[in-house]
Formats: structure tokens, sequence, C-alpha cells
């Protein structure tokens, strides 16, 4: 299958490297041509959680390349994978996403926090649009780098326009994200998949950041984890008021992701300590909004977002 990575963080060279170890035919397409000379001279630098190290050959170019050369008429995608952040999805991208889905291609969004949906459906009306949440853990160490640094599952689902590409390529992609060992599925409730994993990130994200700790460090101090369970309890309040129909213990599941990602770092703490825009708008920021618009309060919301942006990032 032939697919493109539009964005070369963590995530992408994550599963830019399992899929092209796996055999299928991967373009990865990063925001510099410095990082994806390097990508192509040198290949990806792939460390699994056991240790092991692999060194992965990958076809990489910068997205100014790749469109400037007019290269993406040599290379027809069945699926582009959207894994930047979400402050990297502005009018720019989203010309460039127009031309890479030309055709009807179908794109899978990997963003945390919400809004991102709503942009790509306006910009690409033509697209099959489908939302993708992980639990994994990635840390990219240079810029042909990255570790996993945690466990997890990719859950993916149809947002719009999925009648324009059929169940087909759905389950072309679940066969080669399955086939290159990346634990995945589909679901017909993704709208309820994503206000859950904004509950996960609206409180690890934040304070992982406010406390300079990592995921699994994050409940093992008593002070720590009383504000954990405080941020928790309101943002799901505001979630449920706006939609969320889960049934599930949201706070053991928190819990439990702490723990399987123990040794990860929140791309919101990296964020942070790189001097980055955060996605702190997009996910507490996000709750926030929901929250005023049904008249409801969010004081730990507000103010771990007022505290994340005086750190320097915004």
């Amino acid at each position: 299958m032939n697919i493109i990575i539009v964005g070369a963080g963590a995530l992408g060279l994550s599963y830019a490297a399992r899929l092209s170890r796996a055999g299928e035919e991967v373009v990865l397409l990063a925001r510099t041509d410095k990082q994806a000379e390097a990508l192509s001279a040198e290949g990806l630098l792939y460390k699994e959680t056991t240790g092991e190290e692999t060194t992965i050959e990958v076809f990489a170019r910068s997205v100014s390349d790749y469109l400037g050369s007019g290269r993406e008429g040599a290379f027809s995608p069945d699926w582009v994978m959207l894994a930047v952040k979400q402050p990297s999805v502005d009018d720019g991208l989203l010309d460039d996403l127009r031309r890479l889905t030309a055709g009807g291609v179908p794109l899978l969004a990997l963003q945390n926090g919400i809004g991102h949906m709503e942009l790509l459906s306006e910009a690409l009306p033509d697209s099959p649009l489908f939302a993708a949440i992980t639990t994994e853990g990635a840390l990219r160490t240079d810029p042909r780098a990255v570790i996993r640094t945690g466990t997890g599952r990719l859950t993916f689902g149809s947002w719009a326009n999925a009648d324009k590409c059929g169940a087909e390529p759905q389950k072309m992609l679940l066969r080669a994200l399955s086939g290159a060992g990346i634990d995945a599925d589909m679901s017909k409730e993704i709208k309820d998949q994503v206000l859950l994993k904004l509950l996960l990130n609206a409180v690890i994200n934040p304070l992982t950041a406010i406390f300079q700790v990592k995921n699994g460090d994050l409940p093992r101090d008593p002070y720590r984890l009383m504000l954990m369970r405080a941020l928790h309890e309101e943002s799901e309040g505001i979630l449920r008021a706006a939609g969320l129909a889960s049934t599930e213990d949201h706070w053991e599941r928190l819990l439990g992701v702490c723990a399987a990602t123990a040794q990860n770092e929140s791309s919101m703490l990296r964020d942070v300590r790189a001097g980055r825009d955060t996605e702190i708008k997009w996910i507490n920021g996000g709750i926030a909004a929901y929250a005023k618009r049904l008249g409801m309060p969010s004081r730990l919301n507000d103010a771990v977002l007022a505290l994340v942006e005086a750190l320097g990032a915004s």
C-alpha cells in the first residue's frame, strides 16, 4: 500500500519506521530539507521498547520540495496520514493537503485536541476524512531517530465523506497497520473516542508540563494526584455535557495510561522545555470553550491553560 506521512516528529517517524520495515511504500514528508536529507542519506534510526535498534531506509522529502518538484504525480497514495501537531494545521498546510489528497485520497488525522477536523472538513470537502487517536508513546531524539517509549493502540474511524472511499481502503489500512506491528482497530464511535482522548490529554499533558515529570511520575505524589483527580472530574463533567457517551471508568483508564507510558515525556512537556508552541489551546482551551458554550465553569482548565502559557509557550 502507498502511504504519505505528513510530519516527521516522534509519531510520524515511529509510524514511518514500522510501516516501511513491513514493506509498505511510504513517502515521509518533513518540515525542512535538512531533516529530509538526513533521513534519506542515513536512514531512520528506530528503537523499540525492548531496546532493539534498527536503521530503516525511508524516502523522505520536505513538503515544499516534494510538491514543488511535482513528485506527487509519480506516487499515487492510497492514504495520507497527517502526523503534525495542531499549531501546524494552518492555511499553508491545508493548501498542501488539498494537493496531496487530490482525486479523493482518504486522509487520517492524528492530532491531539479538538478543532482540527472541522478545519480539515472545510478545506477538503471532497476527501474522505478519518480521525485517529493513539495512546502510544514516542520520543524523537534527533531529526532522524525515534524511540518508542510506550505501548498503546491506534483507533480510527470515519469523520466525513467515508462513503466516497468505501470500506475496502479502511480494511487495507487496518491490515497495513497490523502487519507493521501497530495495534490498531476501527471504531464507529470515533467522535466519542476523540473526546475520551481529549479527557486523557487534558490531565496528563498540562500537569506533566507544569510539574516537569514523566507520565508515570505524575500520580506518584499525593499533591499531584489530588490535582489530577480534580482536573479530571471537571473535564469529564464538561465533556459529558458536550456529548461524551462512554460509561467506562475514565479515572482508572487515565491511571492505566500513565502506567503504560510511564517512561514517556508528554509532547507538551517536551514542547515547553524546547520553547515551542504547545497544543494547550486545543486541549484544555478546547474544553474551556465547550464549557463557555454550555454555561459551565472551567476554573481548573482555565488555570492550567494560563500556567502552561506562562511557561513561555502558547
